[in-house]
């Protein structure tokens, strides 16, 4: 009776180990390696490289092809297109220039292009541009001239031609053209540490100057040793400019200079105080005046401003403050309208990104051009004649992902809105020459792509291109990644991601979750295109007996201003509550997801946040592994940490430190560095190393020799997928 229940215990074992398969093995390792190969040339209608023609309804484009890589010139007039031109032709051209075999069905031409006069196509191929003539076929080299010895932005001649100004000794010179004798000097003032700038621009009437006058900084030197130099065996310094949070900066004060009167007046400093950056002075058409755009440190405000020519008195045009932060860097927009008569500007005041219509001469806003809970992504076109914009947006339509891009139209008093684009589907536009049309590409990532021409009046399709064939690809076993969405951390708020499965997928079985983060506040990161093999390793990972997931959570771009605002002063976060809350909700819906076994990868912000998960979420995350990780931002680069940490420096910046929070780590580390790493300071994971080491962790660490800002490289990638398989799936990995 003994031996029975033992028997029956140790079927029951392996039953139940049945549930989590072999994993982790050889096979899944090879099968992963292959999935580049596998993939290649299997998904055809795909294109890229859109051109419109200047003057004609004619339209470039790269297309993949049964044959390989096809260039396609179609004519919407006459709704035809054809071959560009003969790839034979440019292959045997190409191969002989060289001096090497070029593949015709496989042509690298990039950045394709109709020449100025549309009856030759340009394109860059083997870092060198070329040309090729239509008709003939022929194929040339393009060799730009070089720059003479003066051409290097010390020298501007005015407008009309009579007069050269330049920096001379710190200082702005003019001298007639041609008679370096008739030298004037306009400022006394300059020095080493308190100069103009060479950045030097004339009225268009050639009658003023302006210019900024600039207070240098202290230089901030990032130093990195090249441990195994090629060449060399003895390593190799590196030095590089590197201004961190809280460094000083340089200092901007535009400089108006009338060249007959030789007088000259500097702005007020008190418009100005504790910038930023200070942009270059633009002239308005009319010569009236300059304007600049002005960002305070903090980033809380920015503004334009606007000097008098007649008077040399500046008074701020528009002045866009936040209680957070302005997203200067991603959401600004100007444009000026009939010379500055009117203005149209983005802001996230009323909670969502959008656009406003301002009185360029009474600095007051005439009206709110777009309303409404959603989020005005780009400006394609502004059409002043018949006042009208057309712009991308995300979130009005509804029942759609609130990230995908649609285009409208509206007119500048906000009426008129019309929807340019419809299909639930992210959609890629390029105006034609004219304006009158589009190509629109659109597609998902469960959504093959498609591609059609489409009127700028109405969106109604012109013509058809290209619609993706991606049967070879299904027939590979390859399936797209699952749009899933789950609340967030309020339980009202959605949020959206991605769950990519194995090829080989069974329900009936258990897989450990790995998600793949990047939280910078600078934009979203879940691909909303169609994609095959994505960059980020996650479909190679899965291969191995994994799910890996991918979402948005608070704090990141492209939402509500509230939304956005999570971030600041407070990176830590990185929506995490959200990311949990998601990551339960999928695993309440597929148990198959054993949550219990939880994951977590990333690189540079994102290698802060997978090492921060063990930091500060170690109840729900077990085993991470971190590249490149910025994981104090008073280590990193000043812009991105100033504009979401905040200015001036202060205990949210420790707050939010994988270095002083080091010692709450609990689950498996690994992190990875490029010993190169010029982006991110390296010292910035050293600093996470000894601070783990003194609070006596146990973890892992690989300093990658010779790399820059990575995720690993090919080694890396080894190590990374070792490391989830030891430690979630529990076996040992396929020797090397």
């Amino acid at each position: 009776m003994k031996s029975f229940f033992v028997a029956a215990f140790f079927f029951i074992a392996i039953i139940s180990s049945s549930k989590v398969i072999a994993q982790g093995k050889q096979l899944d390792y090879d099968r992963a390696n292959s999935l580049k190969d596998l993939f290649k040339d299997k998904a055809f209608g795909v294109t890229t490289d859109i051109a419109w023609a200047k003057g004609t309804n004619q339209i470039l484009y790269a297309v993949t092809t049964a044959n390989g890589k096809q260039f396609m010139l179609a004519n919407v007039s006459k709704h035809e297109k054809k071959p560009a031109f003969d790839r034979q032709v440019i292959s045997k051209k190409l191969s002989e220039i060289i001096g090497k075999d070029v593949d015709s069905t496989h042509l690298p031409l990039m950045r394709l292009r109709f020449s100025d006069n549309d009856k030759g196509i340009e394109f860059t191929a083997f870092n060198r541009e070329w040309s090729v003539n239509v008709l003939s076929g022929q194929v040339e080299e393009v060799r730009w001239p070089k720059r003479s010895a003066n051409d290097n932005g010390q020298e501007v001649l005015s407008p009309d031609q009579l007069i050269i100004a330049y920096i001379k000794n710190y200082n702005l010179y003019i001298r007639k053209a041609g008679q370096k004798e008739s030298e004037v000097q306009l400022s006394f003032d300059g020095s080493a540490n308190d100069y103009y700038d060479d950045a030097i621009v004339w009225a268009p009437d050639s009658k003023k100057i302006a210019v900024n006058k600039v207070r240098g900084y202290k230089e901030h030197k990032l130093y990195l040793i090249e441990s195994s130099p090629k060449g060399q065996l003895q390593p190799k310094l590196h030095t590089n400019d590197y201004l961190k949070p809280g460094d000083s900066l340089k200092q901007f004060t535009p400089v108006l200079f009338w060249v007959e009167t030789k007088k000259v007046k500097a702005m007020s400093p008190d418009l100005i105080r504790d910038q930023y950056n200070l942009s270059t002075p633009v002239w308005r058409k009319d010569s009236r005046a300059f304007t600049i755009e002005y960002n305070q440190r903090g980033h809380q405000q920015y503004c334009v401003i606007e000097m008098d020519a007649s008077s040399g008195e500046a008074a701020i045009l528009i002045d866009e403050k936040s209680k957070t932060f302005i997203h200067y860097s991603g959401k600004k927009y100007r444009y000026d309208v009939n010379d500055g008569k009117e203005i149209i500007w983005a802001s996230e005041r009323d909670g969502w990104n959008h656009l406003y219509l301002y009185d360029g001469v009474t600095k007051k806003v005439k009206n709110q051009i777009t309303k409404g809970n959603w989020v005005v992504r780009e400006v394609k076109y502004v059409d002043e004649e018949k006042k009208e914009i057309i712009f991308a947006a995300s979130g009005r339509e509804k029942d759609q992902d609130p990230y995908l891009k649609q285009y409208y139209k509206i007119n500048f008093n906000g009426k008129g809105l019309k929807i340019l684009t419809k299909e639930s589907a992210n959609h890629i536009v390029t105006l034609s020459s004219g304006r009158d049309m589009f190509v629109d590409q659109y597609s998902r990532v469960d959504l093959p792509p498609v591609t059609v021409v489409r009127s700028s009046f109405d969106g109604k399709v012109l013509m058809e291109l290209e619609t993706a064939d991606i049967k070879n690809l299904l027939n590979t076993g390859w399936k797209a990644p699952e749009i899933f969405t789950g609340k967030g951390r309020d339980g009202i708020t959605d949020i959206w991601g991605v769950i990519t499965r194995p090829m080989n997928f069974d329900p009936q079985k258990t897989y450990p979750v790995i998600e793949y983060i990047y939280a910078g506040p600078h934009d979203s990161f879940v691909p909303k295109n169609f994609e095959i093999l994505p960059g980020n390793g996650s479909r190679e990972l899965a291969e191995l007996g994994f799910i890996v997931v991918q979402m948005d959570g608070m704090g990141t771009s492209n939402r509500s201003k509230a939304f956005h605002d999570v971030c600041w002063k407070n990176l830590k976060d990185a929506g995490f509550p959200d990311r949990i809350e998601w990551i339960k909700a999928a695993a309440k819906k597929y148990p198959y997801m054993d949550i219990s076994k939880m994951g977590i990868y990333g690189t540079s912000a994102g290698g802060q946040s997978s090492a921060g998960a063990l930091l500060f979420h170690p109840e729900f995350y077990k085993v991470a592994v971190s590249s490149c990780g910025c994981h104090d931002n008073r280590m990193d680069k000043i812009w991105w940490n100033e504009q979401w940490m905040g200015y001036p420096i202060g205990p949210q910046y420790a707050e939010s430190s994988n270095v002083e929070n080091a010692y709450r780590l609990q689950g498996k580390l690994m992190l990875m560095v490029g010993e190169l790493d010029d982006n991110v300071d390296p010292s910035s994971t050293l600093q996470v190393v000894d601070a783990l080491i003194k609070a006596n962790k146990n973890f892992d660490f690989l300093m990658l020799p010779g790399l820059k800002h990575t995720s690993g490289g090919d080694y890396g990638e080894h190590k990374r997928r070792d490391y989830f398989v030891k430690h979630l799936l529990g076996v040992e990995p396929p020797i090397w």
